[in-house]
């Protein structure tokens, strides 16, 4: 689901800060942005997000400002490092026969070089400070999830109610169905015999095949069955997004199955309402948990 939150947490002059952006996801994706020095507190941290969410990408941006005058961060240099690039520049020299001075800049590009460090070396307190302000984040994000979940709910039982009617309208159909098939055939027959006698029980057995043959009964009871589970599931105070989607794919069979046993206009036409309908739905769950 779409929301944003944010949250911020003072302690001992410093002020963490965290933005949090959720987005539309199949499964759960969280994209963690920490200092590099503060990644040993990464596990505790993606573990209070899994608490509260458990589908979606989550995207997590943390600051810390200080309120003394001086910066929050400092530089140092990794220098065993440097002399380890140092001596593998002067082997790739010596292998190439090359000679190319190395300028200041591209050492500094180089990876892990220069450490960022804080200088609040308490990390327990560092702990705290990161962990409580994503709490705080985490609670904002979720107030806006929520209000969004509640619109979204709303939405989802419109399209609910307008899919029960439209199956309400194909199962008044059903013996009209028959009824116009035996019309149909029996003009026809009519036309091609032109005036000779046609066998009547000739006539009924074929509509009795193409009864047999164009029964929608089970795919309306599962099609009923499978709208009241999709109700019962927005009830629940628990995970359902993947649940509703595995039903609006079974509705989809259902429906498509709807269409083909039919062969008649109007339940072609509704099936083609039903399914813009499932599509919405199908849209919309990307958003439920």
């Amino acid at each position: 689901m779409t929301a944003y939150g944010k949250g911020d947490f003072l302690q001992n002059g410093k002020r963490f800060l965290v933005e949090i952006k959720s987005l539309n996801n199949r499964y759960r994706d969280v994209i963690l942005r920490i200092p590099r020095n503060l990644q040993g507190f990464e596990k505790d941290l993606r573990s209070l997000i899994d608490k509260k969410i458990r589908r979606g990408r989550i995207e997590v941006s943390f600051q810390i400002e200080s309120s003394h005058e001086a910066p929050p961060y400092a530089l140092e240099l990794n220098l065993p490092l440097v002399d380890a690039y140092l001596k593998i520049f002067d082997q790739l020299s010596d292998h190439s026969g090359l000679k190319q001075d190395i300028k200041m800049e591209t050492l500094i590009q180089m990876n892990d070089v220069v450490n960022i460090k804080t200088d609040m070396d308490d990390e327990e307190e560092m702990g705290k400070g990161l962990y409580m302000t994503l709490s705080r984040g985490l609670d904002s994000l979720m107030e806006m999830r929520q209000t969004e979940g509640a619109a979204i709910e709303i939405d989802l039982k419109k399209r609910l109610e307008r899919i029960e009617g439209f199956v309400g309208d194909v199962r008044g159909r059903t013996s009209e169905i028959v009824e116009a098939y035996q019309v149909r055939l029996t003009e026809n027959v009519a036309k091609l015999c032109q005036g000779v006698s046609v066998d009547a029980d000739r006539i009924a057995q074929e509509v009795a095949i193409f009864a047999e043959r164009a029964d929608i009964t089970e795919e309306l009871v599962r099609m009923g069955s499978h709208l009241e589970q999709f109700k019962t599931y927005l009830k629940m105070d628990d995970v359902v997004g993947r649940r509703l989607d595995f039903l609006i794919q079974e509705m989809n069979r259902e429906v498509n199955t709807l269409g083909s046993k039919a062969s008649d206009g109007f339940v072609s036409r509704t099936v083609v309402e039903i399914k813009a309908e499932l599509e919405k739905l199908r849209e919309q769950i990307q958003n439920v948990e």
